[in-house]
């Protein structure tokens, strides 16, 4: 019953963060294969990632077909819903987030499952999540979300702290999975909707010239 539940949690990780990376591709304008290869890059390259850090060889985003079906489809129903999918105000990051929450529950389980002690389990949890997005954001040239100001893998971290935390003091397997991918499509969703962020490393204070402005007395 566990297996199958976190095999779900997976696969529908998969199928969110493949639309992302679909709709990222299509904003590109990559041609059909791009779009597919973007999209498997995305909801397989975190997991694949985790698997091998774990040294749980071959990685289940290679070795099971069910996550390329996923991938392919889920770009499949991009590509076919397009009109639809673009009405929304930010896709990309929508199903990014959705995506977040359900890699790191599942990359934090499992790493535990393999005998992870709980700071591991709570770090490969937040690679998992975030490492798809990023092989997409370098793959398609843009800048990492999770090196950008907005929150990212802050949401993804609270996530695999709620999920380990959860399973080592033995709370309900049938619900803590989808607690902490709550717990992370709240804090996304918030920190989009109001544009959190963290502050900039070396931003200007308010009324600071930037550093290449010149000064009065400086000679002409």
């Amino acid at each position: 019953m566990d297996h199958t539940l976190f095999v779900l949690v997976d696969l529908l990780g998969t199928f969110a963060f493949a639309v992302s990376g679909a709709v990222a591709a299509r904003e590109r304008r990559l041609d059909l294969f791009g779009v597919y290869v973007a999209a498997y890059v995305t909801a397989c390259g975190g997991g694949i990632a985790r698997d091998l850090c774990l040294g749980a060889l071959p990685p289940v985003g290679i070795s099971d077909w069910r996550y390329m079906a996923c991938s392919a489809l889920a770009a499949t129903m991009t590509i076919w819903a397009s009109p639809w999918v673009e009405r929304l105000k930010h896709p990309v990051n929508f199903f990014d987030s959705l995506g977040l929450g359900f890699y790191a529950v599942v990359g934090a389980h499992k790493a535990l499952a393999h005998g992870a002690n709980v700071e591991a389990a709570i770090v490969l949890g937040t690679v998992t999540a975030v490492g798809g997005g990023v092989l997409r954001d370098v793959l398609l040239n843009r800048v990492p979300a999770i090196l950008a100001k907005e929150i990212y893998a802050l949401a993804a971290l609270a996530a695999a702290i709620v999920q380990v935390v959860a399973e080592v003091n033995g709370r309900s397997i049938a619900v803590t999975p989808w607690f902490a991918a709550g717990v992370c499509f709240v804090i996304r969703f918030l920190a989009m909707r109001y544009s959190w962020g963290l502050p900039v490393v070396g931003a200007p204070r308010a009324g600071t010239p930037p550093i290449h402005a010149k000064r009065a007395d400086d000679d002409p």
